[in-house]
């Protein structure tokens, strides 16, 4: 029996249809060029759609409009910094050159922006442009949609690249119906996301978060690092995988993180004790969680900081969590400490030590001077009812992945570009390094997709004025 296998042609073929895909696919057809999307799942959004919406742009009107003073070099030094110098300064540089105009691009394509929230980690100033990440995925799916130049294609799974001599030519699929060589005349964008649901990847990198909740899209298995790797891609920051703290241990039906501690809680473990400073990145507190007994820790706050919760941004949605059952709650920290069952008088011990210091205006254990990063005055817990979240380390995302050039082309070991390769988002890596930047996820996503397409679009430029030789 032979097997039929299908040929697709396009000018460009984009594999994966989360934000990353689909912003590269819609400028690539703004540009000009015919576009196939595969996406494996049966709809398009992959983790971009389960995110807490938080895009970090410097410089933008609804920044200035907050009086917030910002700026592209700044962004870049706390880029650098909050990576702890392990990033890419080329990959974080094609990030900061080109966010403001991807921010403005999103504007256009009808993405709805909500005002710029302080709260959040590693940002000398408040920087995190929010969305509702499932309406921003359906806004850019219609403007794919209705665009005759790209076509959108579900169910199909990307196996292997095709190459002519050294040039990357397409891809090989698997689809209900068979076979499919796609085949791209002017390059392939891998926007395949990372590898959240690949359990052996993720043991192989950083055996440390095997204990931990893993969520992400689920075609999230790292097809396109091992595409790019069958062909000698280079890859980094593979030991800086890290989890989300805030995730409650027990419930599957809400997805995204709490973040009590910034908005003033302070984080206890088994034991009743303070383990960390609670104003640095949540990927660093999701390492010193992962630490603790059991891996499991609680946010400890009052009815003052329960308030300070913003509805609008889902990190910080306190009231519904609180309406939904996660939250414990009591009328004294004697009977909290009961619930959670930790050691009343260290647990007591704990929080009175932390709220002198915090009155005294001194540093507390662990060095805390803010709620989050350099903002916000510190609170003390006093104000009865007072709660607890359990919480432990969730991994959204890997946060690693392919070397890039600033234009996004995939290298290989040995530093070379591999012809008409490129990749977008969560596959690539280079741009965290060793913590991370909320908001700089889903910001490079939309942001890398765009270089990416326009990568695509100047070689085939070059190509063009060149007779067609490269």
């Amino acid at each position: 029996m032979t097997v039929q296998t299908h040929r697709w042609v396009a000018d460009v073929v984009i594999v994966g249809g989360g934000l990353a895909g689909l912003c590269a696919a819609v400028t690539a057809a703004e540009g000009g060029l015919d576009v196939i999307v595969l996406e494996k799942t049966d709809s398009n959004g992959g983790s971009s759609a389960m995110s807490g919406g938080c895009l970090a742009f410097a410089g933008s009107e609804l920044q200035e409009a907050q009086g917030i003073e910002d700026s592209e070099e700044l962004l870049l030094q706390d880029l650098i910094a909050v990576g702890k110098g392990e990033c890419d300064e080329a990959v974080a540089r094609a990030y900061t050159r080109n966010q403001l105009a991807t921010y403005r691009w999103l504007l256009d394509q009808g993405v709805v922006f909500l005002p710029v929230i302080e709260a959040a980690s590693g940002q000398s100033v408040p920087r995190v442009h929010n969305v509702d990440p499932a309406d921003m995925i359906r806004q850019l799916e219609r403007v794919a949609g209705a665009s005759k130049r790209i076509s959108l294609r579900q169910n199909v799974a990307a196996k292997r690249l095709l190459r002519d001599g050294a040039h990357v030519t397409g891809v090989i699929c698997e689809a209900a119906d068979g076979d499919i060589n796609c085949l791209a005349t002017h390059g392939v964008i891998l926007a395949s996301g990372g590898f959240v649901h690949d359990r052996d990847l993720v043991h192989r990198f950083a055996p440390q978060y095997d204990e931990a909740v893993f969520i992400g899209g689920e075609g999230n298995t790292g097809d396109g690092l091992r595409m790019a790797r069958a062909l000698g891609a280079d890859i980094r920051d593979m030991p800086y995988i890290k989890g989300t703290f805030g995730k409650h241990p027990l419930d599957e039906t809400n997805h995204h993180a709490c973040l009590a501690v910034y908005k003033g809680a302070i984080a206890v473990n088994q034991e009743g004790r303070r383990y960390v400073d609670e104003s640095i990145s949540y990927k660093l507190l999701g390492d010193a969680c992962m630490e603790q007994p059991y891996s499991v820790t609680y946010q400890i706050l009052d009815a003052d900081i329960m308030r300070s919760g913003e509805n609008r941004v889902r990190i910080l949605d306190f009231e519904r969590r609180l309406e939904e059952g996660l939250f414990l709650e009591a009328d004294s920290l004697e009977q909290l400490a009961r619930m959670i069952e930790v050691p009343c008088d260290a647990f007591l011990s704990e929080i009175a030590a932390y709220n002198s210091a915090v009155e005294a205006g001194e540093l507390p254990a662990f060095g805390r001077r803010h709620l989050v990063h350099n903002h916000g005055a510190l609170t003390p817990i006093r104000t009865a009812p007072f709660y607890a979240y359990p919480s432990t380390a969730a991994v959204f995302g890997t946060y690693c992945g392919l070397c890039v050039d600033e234009d996004m082309r995939v290298r290989d070991v040995f530093g070379e570009i591999i012809p008409a390769l490129y990749a977008a988002g969560e596959v690539v890596g280079g741009l965290h390094g060793a913590a991370y930047m909320t908001g700089s996820a889903l910001g490079k996503a939309a942001i890398f997709g765009q270089v990416a397409a326009r990568s695509v679009i100047a070689g085939t430029e070059t190509a063009d004025r060149c007779g067609g030789q490269e």
